[in-house]
């Protein structure tokens, strides 16, 4: 169904299933919330530490939010430049997305990019508007920082 580990995480850190999680997203979607779908990556000496983040939050009367995590560990010599990482976590989050889709087609989704806008001077900057653009041309909408938590704080908490 996917390429990704089928044993995740909740935020609470009790192991779960991404089966189980897709059944929660359904439910979630049911009552009118929106998942929030992020990667980050962080080196640690000769490895890439991928984490994806699913993040539940507006449910008919759900107070606070909810989110599920997995990690994985990839080799440093895989990317060669900033951008070639920064493509892989966008490719991820929109993989994420597409598998939540096929389960749900209603599911409303927002997918956030760990990268900062394209007007500021950071070091992802001028790969804002490409990562935008391979988001909604995958057909979601997307955010960047500051207003992309699930990538900006939960799934990077998760990759360090």
């Amino acid at each position: 169904m996917n390429n990704f580990p089928q044993e995740w995480n909740s935020g609470n850190g009790q192991k779960t299933s991404f089966e189980e999680i897709l059944q929660i997203v359904k439910q979630h979607s049911k009552n009118n919330g929106t998942v929030y779908v992020g990667t980050d990556s962080f080196f640690i000496k000769d490895q890439c530490i991928f984490s994806n983040a699913i993040c539940l939050y507006g449910a008919d009367g759900q107070k606070g939010g909810r989110y599920f995590f997995v990690k994985k560990k990839v080799p440093k010599k895989a990317f060669s430049n900033l951008a070639i990482r920064m493509l892989k976590e966008a490719e991820e989050t929109i993989e994420i997305a597409h598998v939540i889709s096929e389960v749900d087609p209603a599911t409303k989704l927002e997918l956030h990019l760990d990268v900062s806008s394209a007007d500021k001077k950071e070091k992802t900057s001028h790969l804002a508007k490409m990562l935008i653009g391979y988001v909604r041309g995958s057909g979601y909408e997307c955010k960047v920082k500051p207003h992309a938590f699930a990538a900006n704080s939960i799934a990077d908490r998760h990759s360090k």
